[in-house]
């Protein structure tokens, strides 16, 4: 996800947004700490919080999405992801955790034909990510795509290892969230590393 530009955006939206209880920014930094020690049902609370406190944020939140994933709201995860296209409608990263969502709450089948269209990511591999999850590219074309690139790598490793799991092969997932999760990607991915290594904890502890 284009983090830096999101949250700024967000920020400068919820600035205004001020309450005697709580200021929303403080909230939603509050939110993205938990979500980084692995307290993903209190980052959710956290997010939605942000949500009852500047509701004009909230298409702008696919941190909340991510969130609300992990904390197995997949229904309100669905939704986050079809809001946040109103406003990002290029986005792969948001068409395949839309993905993801549907297919927790229902199935792959479902979810590929819920399918989000983007328009054009210019990012490397993400047109082949997209490819992948709508069926028609296999997972080791998207690592190739990847290139050399460690920004490329990060991304494919990432994407390739959630949809082994959408899948239901966890043996692959955890081979290439391990991957992604590594530290060498940690300036690469940004955000997208810490959903890495959030993720590869849960895995290693359902082990």
């Amino acid at each position: 996800m284009r983090f830096s530009l999101v949250v700024i955006a967000v920020f400068v939206t919820i600035a205004s947004a001020q309450t005697r209880a709580e200021n929303p920014q403080v909230v939603l930094e509050r939110a993205m700490d938990d979500f980084e020690r692995g307290r993903v049902v209190e980052s959710a609370a956290g997010f939605d919080a942000v949500v009852r406190l500047a509701p004009e944020s909230a298409p702008r939140l696919w941190q909340r999405g991510i969130a609300l994933y992990y904390a197995g709201r997949y229904k309100d995860c669905r939704a986050q992801f079809e809001s946040h296209r109103t406003v990002n409608p290029d986005d792969v990263e948001n068409a395949v955790w839309h993905f993801l969502c549907v297919a927790r709450q229902e199935s792959p089948d479902k979810a590929k034909s819920a399918l989000l269209p983007v328009g054009p990511d210019p990012r490397v591999p993400m047109r082949e990510i997209y490819d992948m999850f709508r069926g028609v590219r296999r997972p080791e074309e998207v690592l190739r795509a990847g290139g050399a690139q460690t920004s490329g790598q990060f991304y494919a490793q990432l994407y390739v290892g959630l949809y082994f799991e959408a899948m239901g092969n966890r043996q692959k997932a955890l081979e290439h969230i391990t991957a992604a999760a590594a530290d060498g990607f940690a300036s690469a991915g940004g955000y997208m590393h810490m959903v890495a290594k959030v993720h590869l904890g849960i895995l290693q502890r359902q082990r």
